[in-house]
């Protein structure tokens, strides 16, 4: 049983990480040239890893149901619990938005489109939120199990569509020096999110006990996954385009554009959409988990039918309303998600960690010491600053 645990909550790491960020990791790091993209994706790879393992270096001295609201109430006071729960609402509700935003819109297309109606985007939206909403409020084993379905197929098709593109690479364009420095920093915030899944970590922690040998072995397979996706996906979308081609290709519908023409094969377009579409469900599903839970905790919710109802009522109105009357708030507040996970998974693990390693606790101690702790915040503050510049207009915009 346990062992079955494991793998699921394996891939809900992977499902939650690998999501619309992987489609925007070729646009993020067009100009930087493949062994530049490369360094980033590990580093930044290392990075989550090791603050993935501060969190359970907190959650072996807390209780099996504790969020990052109780931990951060417990080692850095009332502020610090203020600044994790505005952290924690902020992203994941701008990610839930987006999802449900975006989630409506497509299946509202291939609604109307397949049953030849005409039905609105809200229809979509409100569809997509009740799905996610009924399987998130029924309990993590039955996202699990949907979330197993969805991976599976989803590397089914990713397979299909490296089979298709691998034909094309070309060794020429892996090897291109960065064509701009500036694009180095302005693409660090998206790569930095691209591995975002430590909203999660409560959930799986909760799901397969506190067995800190189990869960470490969760954490590091769990973002191994996407880190070998990605770096195979990198391998592809830069070797087959130049960097200058890259770089022409606006947005993702010129990136997908691009990509079909080269292979001439209109297959390549599909297999690249029904990849987004699956990577959005198996992100909205990780998300919304994680925030499910921490409302529960929060709000000191138990797992009740009646209880569960209500969480998730929080859970998904607000994301859903939001969706459905301002989208494009949501959307723009979506440019400082890169802020709010560095807090969430950087710069919080970071603080409660250091005030836990001086209470002198004995037990499962991530390597580094403080020199580790250090270099990561440093990390953080490199990231924010990353994003500022960018948004300043300091560097140049990527996309």
């Amino acid at each position: 049983m346990l062992k079955n645990k494991t793998i699921g909550s394996m891939l809900i790491v992977a499902g939650t990480t690998i999501g619309a960020g992987m489609l925007a990791l070729p646009i993020a790091s067009a100009g930087l040239g493949f062994s530049t993209a490369l360094i980033l994706i590990i580093t930044t790879w290392m990075l989550m890893t090791y603050t993935a393992l501060l969190m359970l270096e907190l959650h072996q001295h807390a209780e099996r149901e504790a969020t990052l609201n109780t931990l951060a109430k417990s080692w850095l006071g009332k502020r610090g619990q203020y600044l994790a729960n505005f952290s924690v609402m902020f992203l994941f509700y701008a990610l839930c938005a987006a999802y449900i935003a975006g989630g409506g819109a497509q299946l509202q297309e291939k609604i109307n489109t397949g049953l030849n109606l005409n039905i609105a985007p809200q229809v979509g939206s409100v569809i997509i939120a009740l799905i996610i909403g009924t399987v998130v409020t029924l309990g993590t084993s039955k996202v699990d199990k949907l979330n197993r379905i969805l991976f599976t197929v989803k590397i089914v098709v990713l397979a299909s569509l490296f089979y298709m593109l691998t034909p094309y690479v070309h060794g020429k364009h892996l090897l291109e020096m960065p064509i701009e420095q500036g694009l180095i920093l302005s693409a660090i915030p998206v790569v930095f999110t691209s591995f975002g899944f430590h909203g999660s970590i409560p959930s799986i922690v909760k799901y397969v006990g506190l067995d800190i040998k189990t869960l470490r072995r969760v954490m590091i397979a769990g973002a191994s996954l996407p880190l070998a996706i990605y770096i195979f996906w990198q391998l592809i979308s830069q070797g087959i385009m130049s960097q200058s081609e890259l770089l022409t290709s606006t947005g993702l519908p010129g990136f997908v554009a691009s990509m079909a023409n080269i292979a001439n094969n209109s297959a390549v377009a599909s297999a690249v959409n029904i990849f987004a579409d699956l990577a959005l469900a198996t992100s909205f599903l990780g998300v919304s988990l994680g925030l499910f839970d921490f409302f529960a905790d929060t709000f000191k919710k138990g797992d009740k039918s009646k209880d569960r109802i209500k969480t998730a009522l929080i859970t998904f109105i607000p994301p859903l309303g939001f969706a459905l009357f301002y989208p494009q708030g949501f959307i723009m507040a979506l440019g400082y998600a890169a802020i709010a996970l560095v807090v969430l998974a950087v710069f919080l693990p970071v603080a409660m960690v250091y005030k836990q390693r001086q209470q002198a606790h004995i037990g499962y101690t991530v390597i580094g010491g403080n020199v580790g702790l250090v270099l990561a915040a440093l990390c953080g503050v490199l990231i924010i600053s990353a994003q500022g510049m960018q948004m300043a207009g300091l560097i140049p915009a990527i996309g």
